[in-house]
This record gives structure tokens, sequence and C-alpha cells, in this order.
């Protein structure tokens, strides 16, 4: 057999991969054991929130596909963060677990180019350091121009209840057996990672009468643009861990595998197990849950922050301690799952191997938590993956010009020692990246890459042209020393308020676009000084670092100095965000470089 691409796995990262390969005219093969487990949510089947909406919103606005299946299969759409500023402001919306795996197999099925390989890959095939295809376990050959390796928590997959394991890639399923030493094989370093789940309860042994009820926005938010026809049908409730709960846990600790030594891996430090909460953070006696449902039509809800690895009748136990749940049944228990994962900074930008070539990676294989990240991640490589089959100069998304390109980033420079989480701190650039903006910043990019087409580049930049006319027709209306612009600023002013007030029509306007002008105008100032940073950073990205000494600049630190030459930078931009390096580190090398001459006013921030 011979394809253009593999896409190994059909998680949300090898969903993204294949669908992308093939649009860009890849003939692809998605090879996996069970296509029938293409799009499965083995965590909390929700979509979005804080850092991670904003990646949707991107991947959407490139051309992926996981905003419109999260908004086709929406139960309950709410905005988090919305009392504070658009740079936080994040859509989360709970979806319908079956459905959204039904929706993403039929759209991976409908992709004209994507084909179905089942089975077990067992090997990288490799010809003078490039890959070439891969192996199957039952010795089938499949030969490719890249291979997309989307595993997610599979390669040498292993699942904890308690004490007791067994080799799996999540609940039900075998693990990747043999990739982890095929990668060795091909000089990759591998890390061992561990996640978990909660468990799922009966919806009808739970009392949800005593639960804090969290009803979805009306009307719904969407990433897609078109909230989904149920976005609204269900609400979402709240609970809290009682003292007897943590009391449980510390007295059942040398059950977990965690704290009793069975699991070796790291966990997420951004989402940590009901063990790991109790234990580390001491003074409070009560967590926050969150009790969702797997959709409409399931029987069962999801208990959000309540992960756990210890054994199924403890458990039991632990959860009937928690208001509403005292005659609970849990439906499937929770578990942990151990991994291997791939040391990213092994990576080029465009996530192709710098070890082999062809080799194309996304996901959690890659060190990080989370479907929004590895959607994002499966996006880039499915498109760089069918540019370097068809011998096309590969592409990526800079720093500066996302939450994707800042996740890149991350990954490729500073590698990971726990699984990676995007969130809204990382992004030094995250009022100027809202996901209001998305489709402005990144439509044409994706337009350029081949994903999106010429009729929604031309949508997206006549939806712009009329947000900045707008913002521009308000700057104009004066009433005295007032302005359109002043009166949008003050607390609480609405657009539709503004016009009425300067007695001149409303613009014809989507509520979307009208948003757009209300936080366009709002935060005109903050977003201006964001750019002026932006621009002066970029100039640190001009200023190339090849060839200087750090050993032989005395004002860095000792921690700075080992970083750099560690890390070998390749401009100053670079070295600024590697973790260890100072500011004062970044003045010490800016100072270098001047004295030698090396900085010209077209290379100096600001020019």
């Amino acid at each position: 057999m011979r394809y253009d691409v593999v896409v190994v796995g059909g998680g949300h990262a090898g969903i993204e991969a294949a669908i992308a390969a093939a649009r860009l005219g890849a003939r692809t093969a998605m090879a996996l054991p069970q296509p029938d487990r293409i799009g499965l949510m083995p965590c909390n089947p929700a979509v979005g929130g804080p850092g991670k909406s904003q990646l949707v919103y991107e991947v959407h606005a490139l051309g992926g596909v996981m905003g419109e299946l999260a908004d086709a299969t929406a139960i309950h759409a709410r905005t988090l963060n919305a009392s504070k500023g658009p740079a936080v402001q994040s859509l989360r919306v709970q979806n319908e677990r079956d459905g959204y795996a039904t929706a993403a197999r039929e759209r991976v099925f409908g992709t004209d180019g994507v084909e179905m390989v089942r089975g077990e890959v067992a090997e990288l095939l490799v010809d003078r350091g490039r890959i070439t295809g891969v192996g199957m376990v039952d010795g089938r050959r499949i030969d490719a121009g890249a291979v997309v390796l989307s595993t997610g928590t599979f390669l040498a997959g292993v699942v904890w209840y308690g004490r007791k394991s067994r080799a799996a890639g999540r609940q039900g399923e075998a693990p990747a057996r043999h990739l982890s030493h095929s990668l060795r094989a091909t000089g990759h370093d591998l890390a061992r990672y561990k996640t978990g789940t909660p468990p799922r309860v009966r919806s009808d042994s739970v009392d949800f009468s005593v639960l804090d009820e969290v009803p979805a926005d009306d009307p719904p938010g969407s990433f897609s643009g078109t909230p989904g026809p149920r976005a609204t049908e269900s609400p979402t409730w709240l609970t809290r861990t009682t003292p007897e709960t943590h009391a449980l846990i510390h007295a059942n600790l040398d059950a977990s595998p965690m704290y009793g030594g069975g699991i070796d891996g790291t966990g997420p430090r951004y989402c940590p197990s009901i063990e790991d909460k109790v234990v580390k953070f001491k003074d409070k006696d009560r967590h926050l849950l969150f009790v969702e449902p797997d959709g409409i039509h399931t029987s069962e809800v999801y208990l959000q922050g309540f992960s756990s690895s210890l054994p199924p009748a403890l458990q039991d136990a632990m959860v009937r301690t928690l208001p509403g749940f005292e005659n609970a049944t849990i439906q499937r228990y929770a578990y942990a799952v151990e991994y291997d994962a791939l040391d990213p900074s092994q990576l080029e930008v465009t996530l192709m191997s710098k070890r082999a070539p062809g080799l194309f990676t996304a996901g959690q294989i890659n060190g990080t938590s989370g479907y929004e990240e590895a959607a994002a991640q499966g996006l880039i490589a499915g498109v760089n993956a069918a540019r370097w089959a068809a011998g096309d100069e590969r592409v990526t998304l800079r720093r500066d010009q996302g939450y994707l390109g800042v996740m890149l980033d991350d990954l490729v420079r500073w590698g990971t020692y726990e699984p990676y989480r995007m969130l809204t701190s990382r992004n030094e650039y995250r009022l100027l990246h809202r996901q209001d903006n998305a489709d402005e910043r990144l439509t044409a990019i994706g337009h350029a890459w081949g994903l999106q087409s010429d009729a929604r580049a031309r949508e997206v930049e006549a939806s712009t042209a009329r947000v900045e006319a707008e913002v521009a027709r308000l700057g104009a209306l004066r009433d005295g020393a007032d302005d359109g612009h002043r009166a949008l600023r003050r607390p609480g002013a609405r657009y539709a308020d503004v016009v009425a007030r300067f007695g001149v029509p409303p613009a014809d306007l989507s509520p979307d676009e009208v948003r757009r002008v209300e936080i366009r105008v709002g935060y005109d100032a903050y977003i201006e000084r964001s750019r002026k940073h932006l621009e002066a950073r970029a100039g640190y990205e001009r200023m190339s670092l090849d060839g200087v000494a750090f050993d032989a600049i005395p004002s860095l630190s000792n921690e700075g100095r080992e970083t750099l030459e560690r890390g070998r930078p390749p401009t100053l931009g670079a070295a600024q965000r590697l973790q260890g390096v100072r500011d004062s580190d970044v003045t010490a090398l800016l100072v270098h470089l001047k004295r030698a001459g090396r900085v010209s006013r077209e290379t100096s921030p600001g020019a």
C-alpha cells in the first residue's frame, strides 16, 4: 500500500491531521485498530475553557473542524470569565459525548482522500534516516511520504485502579505495544507521563435538588458562528467535597498507585487528582466539583475535578460523601493511565522530528494534555505532513500570531517536564489574541495554506471591514466635548445605547461584530499598548545570537548562561522565552550585541 500521508490514531489530533492533509490533496491513510472509536472523548465531553477556547477559535479560523463538531453537538454553552476583560473571556461547551464521536467519524469518513487502515502500527520504516512509512503488527507495510503519530495515551499505556494495573491505552482498549521501541530506535528520547479521569455516576442516583445549578448562556456562544440547536438544553451543576471525603483519602493514601509507588509517570499540575488536591492543599476542607452530563440521552454524569486512581470500592465510599451523591451508583470507575511521551524539544516548530525527517507528531505524544491542544497540533502536523510529502516548504504560526504559535514555541523551545496545558497566562500577547478576533487574525493564513475557501476568506475580510468602518464612524460622532469612543468606554456602556444617544442608526452588524466593535473601542488604549509591546519584542526576534560565546559575557547570571549554552537559542527573542533566562540576562545579551556592532536600526526593537 502506498499513501502520501499516514496518520496513526483517531483522536482529536488524528482527526484534524487526516482531514487537513487530505484537503491539501494528500492521499491519506488513518491507521488504527478500531475505526469505530474515532472521536471518543474519554475525559469530560467538553470543549473550550480559558486558554483552550482560544485554540479552538484559531483552529476554526485556519480551517480545522473541532469548533464545528463542538457546536453541532453542544448541550450547554457558557462564556467563562464573562465579568473580566476580553483577553480571558473563554467559551466552554458541554457536548453530547456519543454525538460528538458520531459527528467526528462522519466528518472523517466523508472527507475525500482519507482511507481507513485497520490494525496496530508496530514500527516506523526508515531509509537513510528518512521516514518512509509504517509497518503493521500483522506484517503489512504502508509506504508513505510522511507519517503523523497522534497516539494519545496509548504508547506503552498502563491503566491503574488502586494498586492493580493492566496494559491499556484507555479503559477497554489495548495499548500501542511496539511504537515506543521504534521511536527510541530512531533516536528519540521518551518520558513517562500520567493522567486520569473521574468516575461516571448514574444520573438517576443523584439528588440534583441539593446541587447548585449552572444554566447555559442564552443566547449561547459558538466557535463556528453557528450555535448548536441544543446548546441551551441542559444545565450543569456544582457540588463540593466534604471533610469526610478528605478523611477517607488521607486514611487510604497507601492504596493510591501515585502515593504507593506504583506509578512513575509525572501527572498534570493544572488538572490534579482529588488525592493530590487533598494532600497538597491541606488548609482547604472543601473542593469545588462540577457535575456535568455526558449527554441528553445518556444515563451518566461526569464529576469534573474528582479524577482518582484509588480502588473502586473506595471510590464508592468517597463519592457518597458528596452532597447530592449520598446514594450514588458509579457506572464507570475512575482510573489513571500512564504512557510514554516524546520530548517535544526534539521537534521543529512545524512538528516534524529533527531526528527522523518525514515524521510528525501531535497531541499527548508531545507531552500535552487536553483535546484542544491536541487538535491544534494535529492541524499543523497534518498540513506539514502533506506539504512535506509534496516537496513543499513547511509552515507554522509564530508566537506573536496566536495561542497556537505560543504553544508550539513553548513545546519546541522548552520541552515539557509535566503534561502541558494551555493557559491564558502563558500568552504575553493575550489581549491581541482574543477569541473574538481569531477569524480576522488567521483566516487569511488558513486560506493561503489551502484550508479556507475563497468565499470564506472574502466573508471574513468583509466582516473585518464592517467592524473597522463602524469603529471609525463612532470616533467621528460628536456631542460637545464628548465623542462616540468616550461614550462607549464608560462602564456598562453598550453599542446600541451609544448610537441611540448620538441619534444615528446602528450599522448593519451581526451580534458578534457588535461585540468586536465594543471591545475594539472599549479597550483601545490597552490593545494599542500591547501592540507596541509586541512590535518591540518582534525586534528581538530579528537579533541573531548565531556564534555568540555565552561564556564570554561576564554579566550573565550562572543559571542564564547554563540555560543559553544548553538551549542555543537562535535569536534574542527565543532567548528571552527560555526558562532560567532573566530580564537582566536579556539586557546583558543586548548590550553585548550592540558592542559587537550586531544591532542596527533595522533590527533594533521598535524600528
